[in-house]
């Protein structure tokens, strides 16, 4: 008697979201197929839906477009916008580009990371915030500058980053 193999059955791409993730990663991969590099335009659309890209979506994605996991995920670690995480309530991005290094921005980040508890690319442990790098917010005559979350601020020193943050921090209170 001959032994049979067997073939596993594999999982559906995206099994795992949720399904309102699921339905966002697909209406961002429909958008955005027919567009000339798609992949850059989904990822984009799936973290302005979701607050980051789950890394459940990568097999989604990478079914729905015809590309390796490999590939989806390659871009989605390389590049540092695009968020594995759900980020806090609050997302503080910190000008790091020339002109608000050359008025105090290197201190500003310093006191940032030291008074957050945290480095780029994370969350306070209470999910309020979110510390994000950004190369240039457009604000150069009025650096150091930051944005929390739409909001742009400039002439950040460290006792009013202090401030704003207590302030994002009691909006994030708020809204829990």
């Amino acid at each position: 008697m001959k032994a049979r193999s067997i073939i596993p059955i594999q999982p559906e791409p995206g099994s795992k979201l949720l399904p309102a993730q699921r339905a966002a990663v697909r209406a961002a991969v429909d958008r955005h197929r027919e567009t000339p590099g798609a992949l850059l335009p989904v990822l984009h659309a799936v973290q302005d839906a979701l607050g980051h890209v789950p890394k459940d979506a990568v097999p989604l994605i990478a079914f729905e477009l015809n590309l390796s996991r490999a590939e989806v995920h390659g871009v989605v670690s390389f590049y540092h916008y695009f968020r594995q995480q759900p980020p806090g309530r609050h997302v503080v991005h910190l000008c790091r580009a020339e002109a608000c290094q050359s008025v105090g921005a290197v201190a500003l980040e310093a006191h940032a990371k030291r008074s957050l508890g945290v480095d780029y690319h994370e969350t306070t442990p209470d999910g309020a915030i979110t510390l994000e790098p950004v190369y240039c917010l457009g604000n150069c005559a009025l650096g150091p500058a930051l944005m929390i979350d739409d909001r742009l601020q400039g002439r950040v020193t460290p006792q009013r980053f202090d401030q704003l943050m207590a302030r994002a921090r009691v909006d994030a209170e708020a809204s829990a």
